[in-house]
């Protein structure tokens, strides 16, 4: 038997993490490849971005949008500093 409350409240959910994808394409972080999932009744947001200030961004857009839920984040910062050593082939 189903349940019209929760099946009302899982649309929702959907419904949320749509918007916050047309949120991000929207904006400048369209770009990133991040990726936000329903799993186990929770939201999984993840992906890496360019820098400490768009993970903040990000971050910030995500609790916007996603006020109330269950939240996981894993958010990498790529790293864009060259290396400080030389490659011995």
């Amino acid at each position: 038997m189903s349940d019209p409350a929760r099946e009302g409240a899982a649309g929702n959910v959907e419904y949320r993490v749509a918007h916050l994808h047309d949120r991000l394409a929207a904006e400048e972080l369209g770009e990133l490849g991040v990726r936000a999932e329903i799993r186990a009744g929770a939201i999984a947001v993840t992906g890496t971005v360019p820098s400490a200030q768009c993970r903040e961004t990000l971050l910030r857009v995500v609790r916007e949008e996603l006020t109330g839920l269950t939240v996981h984040t894993d958010i990498v910062v790529a790293a864009t500093t060259g290396p400080d050593h030389a490659e011995e082939l």
